[in-house]
């Protein structure tokens, strides 16, 4: 008989639900605006009645209780996402569907996508998108002790060009995700950043910021590479400028693994489907016990 395992990418913006053969081919896909937990989490739901799999992976946006001692298990928690605080979002969907769900950060699924695709078992993941987050893999192994990592909210030294700028994020204002996110962009410049010309210096500023979460990945974790995904990565020039300013703070004081071409690089898995990959072999994981 055959086996199918079922992918959940949910995002802040968007829902991207998948299913896969045993090969992890992907044999559907579908997305949807994420829109009020009630009406997301009812058309996940019937996706997975309509297309029954034996297990599923899910990467969620946070945080999340991944804890599973806690009484709040599985839940999305102090998210500043409107309406989705405190959704037991695991629980709904095992309630319903009756099958193992592998829970995790929408990032730690794409880290560990990245992991299956190139073998490489030492590695660390930042997307920067409409929020940041940042996940670590050691030795195989998610890091991470009651809870998961929070890399885009670490703190980081303000562009010359920038100081002006308070920041968006909520918490905290000007860290990480607050200056380097997608809607800072806007939020400087009144522009979406997909109109905004590659030679814009605001390029370099963010380039600037996300150097920055690399260098203290690197002497944190000591990582065979850094992978560096989400929409604000696709614009052309910013993986080379980022490399750039990254030797710059690094000023050789450690020998990287490889060149920095490939030290600091985007992702392997094609059509932004690390994350899917991830979901797929971390549903694989659950349901054989490997």
């Amino acid at each position: 008989m055959s086996v199918y395992y079922g992918s959940i990418e949910a995002g802040g913006t968007k829902f991207v639900l998948a299913i896969a053969d045993e090969h992890f081919n992907i044999i559907k896909k579908c997305k949807f605006s994420t829109t009020t937990p009630q009406e997301t989490i009812s058309k996940t739901i019937k996706y997975f009645k309509e297309n029954r799999v034996s297990a599923i992976g899910l990467g969620s946006f946070g945080p999340i209780d991944l804890n599973l001692s806690s009484k709040t298990y599985g839940y999305i928690t102090s998210t500043p996402k409107v309406g989705w605080k405190n959704i037991n979002l695991v629980g709904q969907l095992k309630e319903a569907l009756d099958i193992p769900i592998y829970f995790t950060t929408d990032v730690n699924a794409s880290a560990y996508g990245e992991m299956k695709n190139t073998g490489i078992k030492n590695l660390v993941y930042l997307t920067i998108g409409t929020g940041i987050g940042g996940a670590a893999i050691q030795n195989g192994y998610f890091i991470g002790g009651i809870g998961h990592s929070e890399m885009g909210h670490q703190r980081i030294n303000r562009h010359k060009d920038d100081f002006t700028f308070e920041g968006i994020c909520p918490f905290h204002g000007d860290c990480l995700e607050g200056v380097a996110a997608g809607p800072s962009l806007k939020a400087r410049t009144g522009i979406l950043g997909e109109k905004i010309p590659s030679d814009d210096s605001i390029w370099d500023i963010l380039s600037y910021y996300i150097a920055q979460a690399a260098i203290n990945a690197t002497l944190t974790l000591a990582p065979e590479c850094v992978i560096l995904g989400g929409g604000v990565m696709e614009k052309s020039n910013m993986i080379s400028l980022t490399q750039k300013h990254f030797i710059s703070m690094l000023n050789n004081y450690i020998d990287l693994p490889c060149s920095v071409e490939k030290y600091i690089r985007l992702p392997t898995v094609k059509e932004n489907g690390s994350a899917t990959l991830g979901n797929f072999c971390l549903a694989y994981s659950l349901f054989t016990k490997k």
